[in-house]
């Protein structure tokens, strides 16, 4: 009994180290320029860069628009990665979250200042959150990111895909190959143990 249960924990340690080891050389040559690895890289995460920036950003060029971005930026920052520090689809969906926070802080200060310009009662139709609710926001973001990496792989992959990547349970079980009720389980596990944390 105990031999078997040894075995499938080093299993999945090994299966995590490989995973590492594929994403921190995958990094490396994104970070050299390599297109067939840039390649890869979009085919991997094109479709949740674009699901991200398309429910935040109002119309799909400005989104499609984001997305070239984003990657832009993943390839200029490849050789940052650390696949210690995050998985790559965190690493991913933070740089993500953080250029369309970019791009909605500058769109937002065009309209103010078009606003301003126009007059007084022009300004007053325009809404802008004040700087200290940006930063509280940017930082409760990431105190949430970093419990959700705490979990379990498929946990933290089910919860990451579902409430920052947009998917459903059906689209999540599909890509993992994996049956409907083990990602809802996977999720209420996942919400159990994020509430736990929160309260400690």
């Amino acid at each position: 009994m105990e031999s078997t249960s040894t075995g499938g924990s080093a299993s999945e340690n090994q299966s995590s180290a490989e995973k590492m080891a594929i994403d921190s050389e995958l990094m490396e040559r994104v970070a050299e320029g390599e297109q067939a690895a840039i390649e890869e890289l979009y085919d991997r995460f094109g479709g949740l860069v674009f699901r991200m920036a398309s429910q935040s950003l109002p119309t799909r060029p400005e989104a499609e628009d984001a997305v070239q971005e984003v990657f832009v930026r993943i390839w200029r920052t490849a050789d940052r990665y650390d696949a210690k520090r995050a998985a790559l689809v965190t690493w991913v969906m933070l740089i993500t979250r953080r250029h369309i926070v970019d791009r909605l802080r500058r769109t937002r200060s065009r309209i103010s200042t078009t606003g301003m310009e126009a007059g007084a009662g022009a300004e007053a139709s325009v809404s802008a959150a004040p700087p200290d609710t940006d930063l509280r926001t940017k930082e409760e973001f990431e105190r949430l990111v970093k419990r959700i990496e705490s979990l379990p792989e498929l946990q933290r992959t089910v919860v990451m895909r579902a409430y920052l990547g947009g998917q459903t349970l059906r689209q999540i079980g599909d890509e993992l190959d994996a049956p409907i009720g083990t990602i809802k389980s996977a999720l209420s596990r996942a919400l159990v143990r994020l509430r736990e944390r929160v309260s400690e």
